[in-house]
């Protein structure tokens, strides 16, 4: 049974530094952490030069490819017919990332088939969370 989902998806950097226009982002959804999904930008496309990687809720980006949303670090929002913009707001300043809403509905598709939206408490692994928890706290 398959348990974790990568896709590359081709993005266009609106507002980056360093100057990169289009790059192939890589969005992750692991089975064993149901409510995340993980988008990872390759080293060229980042300040520090390696590779950088943003854990955020898989319901922000369902929503967010129908109606803005996010308040935090992360923002979600459809741009036009057809694309979707996702916004990272860091201390070096905002990013600004174009992306077809096509390949993140295929993205989520899949990960629907890993664990349905509305099933990931089921998923969850209390004991191990909690004794990750507590492991430094003794």
């Amino acid at each position: 049974m398959i348990t974790i989902i990568e896709q590359a998806v081709q993005a266009r950097l609106v507002a980056a530094a360093p100057k990169v226009e289009t790059v192939p982002v890589t969005f992750h959804y692991d089975r064993s952490d149901p409510f995340a999904v993980r988008m990872a930008f390759p080293a060229p496309a980042t300040l520090e030069g390696v590779e950088v990687s943003w854990t955020f809720a898989r319901e922000l980006l369902e929503a967010g490819l129908e109606r803005p949303c996010g308040h935090g670090d992360v923002r979600v929002r459809p741009y036009g017919s057809g694309r979707t913009v996702v916004e990272f707001h860091a201390p070096e300043g905002v990013a600004i990332v174009l992306m077809a809403t096509s390949e993140l509905l295929r993205f989520l598709e899949r990960a629907a088939t890993v664990v349905p939206p509305g099933l990931e408490h089921l998923y969850l692994d209390m004991d191990h969370s909690l004794a990750e928890l507590m492991r430094d706290s003794c």
